[in-house]
């Protein structure tokens, strides 16, 4: 499966569970020191979310970056995903895996559009980190949303990420010198074609929980300008690497850096 072949592709879930054989969701979280930065700010704040025997639904689980670090600290994980290669990926995982860990993981093969299979009201945190990502219908998005707000406790905390449109148009720039010269991105709007990713400013992540229940806790520039300097920080020794991580998680929840960041992390609750 190539680019092209992928766009030809019409059905959305199709195309998404594709996309994943192109791009290795396995080594995006951990593959260096930038791009440890996103995994690492993100459990910094579902850490605080977790009380003793919490239940954690990780909706789009990827490959269990977060499944397995969260069962590892002892917490039960039921653990949903779409795309054939990242199932996979995360069973072969599983099967080598420690044994308490693998025991506390259930990892079903599904859609994020239709959690029937989870009851009402049944996990303290729900984590919503791929799906909004590729959901290109305003409905389906919203769907998206009411089906993890179902499923997440009165007193829970949902966890949702977006990737952020005006950043990537810097993070692009920095792959292509000529990238402002190029179509793929609206030029008045500023807005980047949604394929294969769906991209969203500051605000409109905003209007979008607003419409769907979700009253926002926090918003965090998950992984900020890491990957833009990814080439720096992942010259750095250790030292300069921790101080890096205290300045990042300084400035993370400012306002004026929420548009500086690929990823943003929405905390709420119901």
């Amino acid at each position: 499966m190539n680019f092209e072949e992928l766009c030809q592709i019409e059905n959305e879930a199709e195309r998404v569970s594709k996309t994943y054989e192109i791009f290795q969701e396995d080594v995006r979280l951990s593959g260096s020191q930038a791009a440890r930065v996103e995994f690492l700010t993100t459990i910094h704040y579902i850490r605080q979310a977790l009380r003793p025997g919490a239940r954690i639904l990780d909706i789009g689980a990827g490959t269990g970056a977060y499944s397995f670090y969260l069962a590892g600290e002892g917490y039960q994980v039921d653990a949903l995903e779409l795309a054939d290669h990242n199932v996979e990926v995360f069973q072969n995982k599983l099967m080598q895996s420690d044994g308490c860990v693998r025991e506390r993981i259930r990892l079903v093969q599904g859609n994020a559009l239709d959690l029937s299979g989870y009851q009402e009201e049944s996990f303290d945190v729900v984590l919503l980190f791929g799906p909004l990502y590729h959901l290109s219908q305003e409905k389906d998005r919203q769907q998206c949303i009411a089906q993890a707000r179902r499923v997440c406790k009165k007193d829970g905390t949902m966890f949702v990420s977006f990737i952020s449109n005006d950043m990537v148009i810097l993070t692009e720039f920095g792959y292509n010198i000529d990238f402002f010269k190029g179509n793929s991105y609206d030029h008045e709007s500023f807005k980047v074609a949604d394929f294969p990713f769906v991209f969203f400013t500051v605000e409109q992540c905003r209007a979008m929980l607003a419409e769907g229940g979700v009253a926002v806790l926090h918003e965090v520039a998950s992984d900020g300008v890491s990957e833009l300097l990814a080439e720096r920080i992942n010259q750095m020794d250790e030292e300069s690497y921790q101080q890096y991580l205290r300045y990042h998680f300084y400035c993370c929840e400012k306002p004026e850096m929420l548009g500086r960041s690929n990823h943003l992390l929405f905390v709420g609750r119901k």
